[in-house]
């Protein structure tokens, strides 16, 4: 009975994540559309959605103590190093397992925005893996990664630490629509 707990969790968490997401999404169209407390509503609710999760998450957590999924990452909280080996391992499975057979379906399906975002995704995944590595080696050392600021590529999800690029290397987006962090 446990695994099947397991299994539900694993699911919640999931829906309550895209529910998050989701929500996000319709506050910012609701935004442009004018309707200012709707977008309040659904960035509220997106939060509530977002609560939902980590209680999943930990529950996942506390009923195994590492609960794993497909790309191997487990749920449990192992310290920064560990973290981030499982984010660079879940990046790596997106790159090279999921994202090309999902490809592969969207193509013998003819669904070429579907294509296109996940090679952007696979792109964005390679580089989030390499970034991940590298603040393992920060972390293993002791120290904090040395950046001042990372800037996202709001298009397609490339990360850059220096801010250097005058436009996306994957969409060809212009620097200037980076997000600082």
């Amino acid at each position: 009975m446990r695994a099947m707990t397991q299994t539900n969790l694993q699911s919640a968490f999931g829906g309550e994540s895209q529910a998050h997401m989701r929500y996000l999404y319709w506050a910012g169209a609701a935004e442009k559309e004018g309707y200012k407390n709707v977008a309040r509503l659904f960035e509220a609710t997106a939060e509530a959605e977002r609560v939902h999760a980590h209680l999943h998450f930990r529950a996942m957590k506390d009923l195994s103590g590492d609960f794993s999924v497909t790309s191997g990452a487990g749920f449990g909280d192992h310290g920064t190093s560990k973290n981030l080996e499982a984010a660079a391992g879940g990046e790596h499975f997106e790159h090279t397992e999921m994202y090309p057979s999902y490809i592969l379906v969207a193509e013998e399906q003819g669904e070429k925005a579907a294509v296109s975002a996940m090679k952007f995704a696979i792109e964005a995944e390679k580089v989030h893996e390499k970034l991940f590595l590298k603040a393992k080696e920060y972390v293993d050392a002791g120290k904090d990664l040395d950046v001042e600021k990372i800037y996202l590529c709001p298009v397609c999800g490339f990360i850059s630490l220096t801010g250097e690029e005058e436009k996306c290397p994957i969409c060809s987006a212009p620097a200037s629509k980076f997000v600082e962090y």
